[in-house]
């Protein structure tokens, strides 16, 4: 077979990386080889339009233990010798085309990530995004994913804790799914994904055998989603949490021994990944002999065997002479486990097959930081943001029936209760998760065997950031710090999902580059490196690019498990007060998006030195023990805010007039940032005021909790059950009946 540059535009090379290949191996390579490079040049493996920008981000921190990019999680210290261990990924091409195993794999390769460090995953999260959920593909699409999230997170023993869903007309053929998973270990007892520097250790394969799902799965990924993507289906992966549950349990039992130089999970790209990557680490190179590689099908070739993204598996090297330690290890737990190969010297990675040379390509030029190309993409401001400067909120009339705006807000299912979703996650396995029925703005864990716990969320508004880049990441990552802050927490670092269209359209590169430049300031600002994470981009259908949406997946620490603090109403009669101030602002809300069907408007009020401000405030609040609850104002504003706070207790409120200088629907509706309400005991209300006069922010009292009836200045809105029941079930309501349906399609 002749080997061209159509053979590697085929392969989603270009003709001019095509050149560079040939260049860089002194020949042309053959079929195989250049399948090596296709797969690990990929925009998913590679970076090659992002990691100029990504460089820019903060990396380093006093708590940091593991910088970005050194390993396959970042690693930060939580006192007491124990670190936590943290990574969000998106799974969306292959979600899109069959959401069940999509979804089920994304949960299985990030919690690998983990657990391949030595750290023991204790909560996922996850980050979702779909299209109208009146239509019937996005029914079919969201009962996949989170049948395929629960399925393999509830098997594998791992509680979901958190996450949020947000539902856009963009995202009708291209969904984001971004899992998270957080882990713990003891500080010392990391393992590297590495081989190490002594030639002729043993390289062994471990885990699932190998079969032909997923191939090309890393390229698939970095590339558009069209009406012919149906036949990309082998790139989508199959999952088995229960297999995954056995590696996890082998590799830790292991790693308890002194056998092991480096490991590492064959996630994307798959083989040929993990032998270049843990060679590049160690300047070496390895002899590896396919045929020894276990496999689930017959006659598979040395490329399909390299490309492979079969679930459940890991590469490592083990110290010469420990080899049995290995072997009767995974003969314990009834898993596969073989020799495949050694560590060399020369720095290449020689793949045999039968006795015959297949490839022999250099480990350095394959990876990311060594021979992969990196490119400078042009960027131009997005035309639509001229549209966005012409909004004048003066042309939207201000209703005079706030209560039945409020009823048709509050079913939106961007705001409404996610509950259809969440009841589908075991979030109770392992006894670990304290926020369940104590509801708060994070999740919040205990950090065993410690007296601590993390607090963690996922954030993102992406219509904000289709607004503005700049500032709408900057918001991410601000609105991610207040959700920790409000639970009690300290922000302590970052890992983030960035999900954008093409990054050779020049105006998503725009919103790619100024997404970067906020949520770097916004890290800076709150001290919370960025430890790693994933940049997925061709998220897009032959309609236009999805909304910019950079996740952040934040972790943050709370010294005692006692000091959590939740966002609900405690008692009848407690004072509630605003931290912060109202703005009359009613831009990119779903006010004004899904009432006034208004889709380009400016992003919200935002200033992050009045953010950060604010949050030290409410912190100190928490500290000080002088607040019942504290909860943001977000999606939805203000209203939201308060009946969210009520739900828990069924207690409602009284809520005082509308500031004189404000539109009423901003003052209830809107989503201004940098805004807390927190509830006061009367018997502390002297303690709470000497504390925020201190802080020198503005404060509001805005009335009071009521035993379970709603009052808007003189009117009364009915009862808090009222609401809730609207709040509760106006997603279900929309998807009667698909939950049972994805259930039964499973079997």
């Amino acid at each position: 077979m002749e080997i061209t540059a159509t053979t590697a535009e085929q392969l989603r090379l270009t003709a001019e990386e095509f050149e560079l290949i040939k260049q860089k191996l002194g020949r042309t390579p053959n079929f195989t080889e250049l399948c090596c490079f296709s797969a690990m040049w990929s925009e998913h493996c590679s970076y090659k339009n992002s990691i100029k920008w990504l460089k820019t981000l903060p990396r380093e921190g006093k708590k940091m233990l593991v910088k970005a990019g050194e390993e396959n999680a970042g690693l930060m210290d939580i006192g007491d010798g124990y670190g936590v261990v943290f990574k969000i990924e998106s799974h969306n091409h292959p979600s899109a085309l069959e959401p069940f195993q999509g979804a089920a794999t994304g949960v299985g390769g990030i919690h690998r990530d983990i657990f391949t460090m030595g750290a023991r995953p204790i909560a996922s999260l996850n980050s979702l995004r779909f299209g109208n959920l009146t239509e019937a593909k996005t029914k079919h699409l969201l009962a996949g994913v989170v049948h395929g999230i629960g399925h393999y997170g509830n098997c594998f023993g791992v509680p979901t804790v958190g996450g949020e869903i947000y539902f856009e007309d963009c995202y009708h053929t291209n969904p984001l799914v971004n899992a998270m998973s957080v882990g713990t270990l003891k500080n010392g007892t990391t393992i590297s994904a590495t081989s190490g520097n002594v030639a002729g250790n043993p390289v062994f394969f471990v885990g699932s055998a190998t079969g032909k799902d997923g191939i090309g799965g890393a390229s698939f990924a970095s590339a558009n989603i069209t009406a012919d993507s149906v036949e990309d289906l082998p790139a989508v992966q199959v999952g088995d949490p229960f297999q995954e549950k056995k590696l996890l349990e082998a590799c830790l039992e292991l790693l308890k021994t002194d056998a092991v130089v480096g490991m590492q999970d064959m996630g994307a790209a798959g083989i040929i990944c993990s032998t270049a990557e843990m060679s590049a680490k160690g300047n070496t190179g390895m002899h590896i002999d396919l045929d020894k590689v276990p496999m689930r099908q017959k006659n598979m070739k040395a490329w399909e065997l390299l490309l492979s993204e079969s679930q459940e598996r890991m590469l490592m090297v083990v110290e010469k002479g420990k080899e049995k330690a290995v072997i009767d290890i995974f003969e314990k737990w009834d898993l596969p486990c073989s020799e495949i190969g050694y560590v060399t010297n020369d720095g290449f990675l020689n793949f045999y097959m039968n006795g015959v040379l297949e490839a022999k390509v250099p480990a350095h030029e394959l990876v990311l930081g060594g021979g992969a190309p990196q490119y400078e993409r042009e960027y131009t401001e997005p035309k639509y943001l001229e549209e966005i400067k012409k909004f004048n909120v003066d042309t939207i009339a201000v209703p005079t029936d706030l209560k039945t705006v409020a009823e048709q807000l509050i079913t939106i299912p961007n705001i409404a209760s996610k509950r259809w979703v969440y009841t589908q996650y075991d979030s109770m396995v392992g006894a670990g998760t304290i926020s369940t029925n104590l509801p708060s703005d994070a999740a919040v864990v205990i950090a065993k065997p410690t007296n601590k716990a993390l607090a963690l969320t996922t954030d993102c508004n992406s219509r904000y950031v289709f607004a503005d880049p700049y500032k709408g990441a900057m918001i991410a990552v601000s609105e991610a710090a207040r959700n920790i802050v409000c639970s009690g927490g300290q922000p302590l670092g970052v890992t983030n999902c960035l999900n954008f269209g093409n990054p050779y359209n020049p105006e998503v590169y725009y919103q790619f580059v100024n997404a970067i430049k906020g949520m770097g300031e916004a890290c800076v600002k709150f001290d919370t490196p960025v430890t790693g994470g994933n940049v997925s981009f061709y998220n897009q259908s032959p309609d236009g690019p999805v909304y910019p949406t950079p996740t952040i997946g934040m972790v943050g620490l709370i010294d005692s498990i006692g000091d959590a603090m939740t966002m609900d109403f405690k008692k009848e009669g407690d004072l509630i007060f605003m931290i912060g101030q109202n703005r009359n602002d009613i831009h990119s809300s779903e006010y004004l998006h899904k009432i006034h069907g208004i889709e380009f408007s400016p992003a919200p009020y935002f200033d992050l030195n009045e953010e950060f401000t604010l949050q030290q405030s409410v912190s100190e609040l928490i500290k000080n023990k002088v607040v019942e609850s504290a909860h943001d104002i977000s999606e939805g504003g203000l209203f939201i805010t308060l009946v969210e706070s009520g739900f828990n207790r069924d207690l409602g409120f009284e809520l005082s007039t509308v500031e004189a200088s404000l539109r009423a629907d901003a003052y209830l509706f809107g989503e201004a940032q940098s805004r807390v309400i927190v509830s006061v005991s009367s018997d502390k209300l002297t303690a709470f005021t000497e504390i925020i006069k201190k802080q020198a922010i503005r404060f509001t009292q805005l009335g009071k909790v009521t035993s379970g009836e709603i009052k808007v200045g003189a009117e009364n809105w009915g009862s808090i059950s009222e609401w809730k029941e609207k709040y509760d079930n106006a997603i279900g309501n929309l998807l009667a009946g698909q939950e049972s349906e994805q259930a039964l399609a499973a079997l």
